[in-house]
């Protein structure tokens, strides 16, 4: 289950972290970034120990969107230790997305 933060910016979220952190950049308008909200529960229920996944609206955010070079949507980076280490665009299914998340976490 997703759980609201409030952070002083995005890399202090980062850094605070122990364990990975999944960011999802999406829009509301987006229509397979809606697809990914239920898929990304349910990798969050399944990695909850091992992973923390982050919402981010790049509508909202433009700034931190542009840092990370979002040009498609939605658009996932796994940080460890604060940064960017792998990256996966579009929309992946459940059994698709923990595998690889368990192979790279």
């Amino acid at each position: 289950m997703a759980v609201k933060k409030q952070f002083s910016s995005f890399q202090e979220l980062l850094d605070s972290s122990k364990i990975p952190v999944l960011v999802d950049f999406y829009a509301t308008w987006c229509g397979p970034c809606q697809m990914m909200s239920p898929i990304l529960e349910q990798v969050s229920a399944h990695l909850r120990d091992r992973i923390q996944v982050v919402k981010i609206d790049t509508d909202r955010y433009p700034n931190i969107a542009s840092q990370y070079s979002i040009q498609a949507l939605p658009t996932l980076i796994l940080f460890k230790n604060g940064q960017p280490a792998e990256r996966i665009e579009g929309v992946l299914q459940v059994p698709e997305l923990l595998q690889y998340l368990s192979s790279v976490i």
